[in-house]
């Protein structure tokens, strides 16, 4: 599938581009923040091509994508105004609250900066090997343009993380540059350096070094936006252009480097220093516990809380001792995949697990966590388990972070540091999780998709020996009596244009709605207009009476059935009054849609003009056919 394809797949079943109030991506993930999470169709994104697994974490709806996420992130700007901050925005859903705000908040304002920050981190860190081992001294100009490169990102972080704050939270992002800039200003820098004593109308400045620093562009920007929006709500349209900045700028920078600057400093460097202290009370369990827990923290969203702490601790102590064992996390889930590749007889789940291995081991782990391990679950805690090892050893061995960026063997060369102290014991404890985790994952094992495969055919074959087609095919019975229509026809574009899946209409003549095959219901609507009916053999089936007619709430239709009930095929499922839909103002005509219809390379139909009850209507061809 073409990207620009899949872009507006996704789009439509997020609910539209309407209901999308901010988007920004990370390595594997598009995370959206929606006006209303229930307009997303999350079970067909997931069975979307393309598409790897859909989360709701933090306040944010996360479509996993992998490492192609930059062009379809890339084909969503050039098909909509998602990415277009001027474009207008209905009114804001309402922002989630506690912890999840809290992490909807660090990860919108820090997904964006992450594949600048691995390559900068990458660069830094390959130039401290080549400086250790002697290939450039620090006093050459190449090494000189080249750290200018690779420590810019660093060094100007609060610019950047001005530009994300601002755009979370609606403020004029040229503004909050402003303010950022102010806080590295040369003079400011001087005074720091020359330690001066300084004061704003006779109120003592504490100044501090606010080059790398996290913490106080965010309080800043933060209270800037609230601030804008008052002024441009106060001030007359003629003069709030020019003078809400002017207020701004008055306002903010002062504060922040009284009030905003001193109090986000201490806090970063509190936060550092309490798990710097833990990490010296005992490296090898804190280790073990980062190890262990870090991809479960991942799953949740809750790492975002600790990725400013690992760039404040290099910024303040240019070296940070708790992201190495984080590392090993990454390794192990990429051992267990790595077993699955091996032990799997299901040649599918092989070349997941192959392609998941390979991409883990350059640190973009969700491919192989939400696509292997963790449906097969017993890889997933093999992982967990390997991750505890590796990361208690690479504790112990007092291995430090350098400079930022993923975990992955792209970055390694970010936790050698002079002497390359720590270093070796960081590649034994990422060999060890990656060896546990696969051998482990070998030797517990998990369902492998094979033989449940195996074990449905079998049983299907001896409970239904006879069937009128092929054993790849399905055949659906008309649920309804009445007139073929074709679906095209149908006055509601979501069924015509075939969005919700092929199939075919009917104009009933009897309100009654049979059973179109054996297999289990799996969506009863409250208000009783629409049902779902899954096969034996998987075909999905949805029958919706009539159009719009859910705003009925339920008038003029009786349900014989409950989610969870097993039906035979002509067994009565609901029964409707069509004269009294119709003196409603209501069409009846019903659509019968297969929604898998993905699964099957046909979708035929069988029948035209009159059709009665449980006589043959679709065929669906999977084009495999007997052998």
């Amino acid at each position: 599938m073409s990207q620009e394809k899949l872009a507006k797949e996704i789009v439509e079943l997020v609910g539209g581009e309407k209901n999308v109030e901010s988007l920004v991506h990370c390595a594997t993930r598009l995370r959206f923040v929606l006006k209303d999470d229930s307009k997303a169709d999350k079970a067909k994104l997931e069975k979307t091509e393309g598409i790897i697994a859909v989360k709701e974490n933090g306040g944010q709806f996360q479509v996993v994508v992998g490492n192609k996420v930059p062009e379809v992130y890339s084909a969503i700007g050039q098909i909509s105004n998602i990415l277009d901050d001027s474009s207008d925005k209905e009114k804001p859903r309402k922002a989630a609250k506690g912890l999840g705000g809290i992490i909807d908040i660090i990860s919108s304002i820090f997904a964006p900066l992450l594949g600048v920050m691995a390559g900068a981190g990458i660069l830094k860190g390959l130039l401290l090997i080549a400086s250790n081992i002697g290939w450039l001294e620090t006093t050459e100009t190449t090494y000189t343009i080249l750290y200018a490169a690779a420590d810019s990102l660093f060094y100007f972080l609060p610019l950047l993380l001005a530009v994300t704050t601002a755009r979370k939270f609606q403020g004029n992002m040229f503004v909050a540059m402003t303010i950022a800039g102010a806080l590295i200003y040369p003079s400011i820098v001087t005074l720091k350096a020359e330690g001066t004593p300084t004061d704003f109308f006779g109120i003592p400045v504490i100044l501090m070094n606010y080059s790398s620093t996290v913490i106080p562009i965010i309080l800043a920007v933060i209270v800037m936006s609230k601030l804008e929006k008052f002024f441009n709500k106060t001030l007359h349209d003629s003069v709030k252009n020019f003078v809400t900045p002017l207020f701004l700028l008055v306002i903010m920078v002062p504060l922040t480097l009284l009030v905003f600057g001193p109090f986000g400093v201490y806090v970063g460097n509190g936060i550092a220093a309490g798990l710097v202290a833990a990490f010296g009370f005992s490296p090898l369990l804190a280790g073990a516990v980062m190890g262990a827990s870090w991809q479960l923290l991942v799953i949740f969203g809750i790492h975002w809380g600790l990725i400013p702490v690992f760039i404040n601790n290099v910024a303040v102590y240019g070296q940070d001792g708790v992201k190495p064992a984080a590392t090993a996390s990454i390794f192990a889930q990429t051992g267990a995949a790595f077993g699955v590749m091996l032990k799997t007889k299901n040649k599918k789940l092989k070349t997941l697990a192959g392609s998941s291995t390979l991409t883990a081991l350059f640190g973009i782990t969700e491919p192989a966590i939400y696509g292997v391990t963790l449906p097969l679950k017993r890889p997933f805690i093999a992982g967990v388990i390997g991750g505890a090892v590796g990361g208690a050893i690479i504790g112990q061995a007092g291995t430090l972070a350098f400079a930022s960026g993923a975990p992955g063997l792209l970055t390694l060369p970010i936790f050698y540091g002079p002497g390359g102290q720590g270093f070796p014991g960081l590649i034994l404890g990422i060999v060890v999780s990656f060896v546990v985790s696969a051998v482990l994952t070998y030797i517990m094992g998990f369902k492998d998709p094979v033989e449940e495969e195996t074990k449905t055919e079998s049983t299907a074959s001896a409970e239904q020996p006879v069937r009128a087609t092929n054993a790849t095919d399905e055949i659906v019975f008309s649920p309804i009596e009445g007139t073929i229509v074709e679906l095209s026809e149908v006055p509601d574009p979501a069924f015509a244009s075939g969005a919700m899946g092929k199939g075919i209409a009917i104009e009933p003549a009897v309100g009654r709605v049979v059973a179109p095959f054996d297999g289990t219901v799996t969506v009863a609507f409250k208000k009783k207009h629409a049902l779902a009916v899954v096969s034996d053999t998987g075909a999905e089936i949805l029958v919706h009476v009539g159009v719009d007619t859910v705003k009925l709430d339920g008038q003029h239709f009786i349900s014989h059935i409950k989610e969870g009930d097993r039906v035979q095929a002509g067994d009565l499922l609901l029964e409707f009054d069509i004269a009294q839909i119709k003196a409603a103002g209501y069409h009846t005509v019903t659509p019968i849609i297969v929604t898998n219809s993905a699964n099957y390379e046909e979708v035929i139909p069988q029948a035209t003009g009159q059709v009665h009850s449980q006589e043959l209507l679709l065929k669906l061809n999977s084009g495999k056919g007997q052998e």
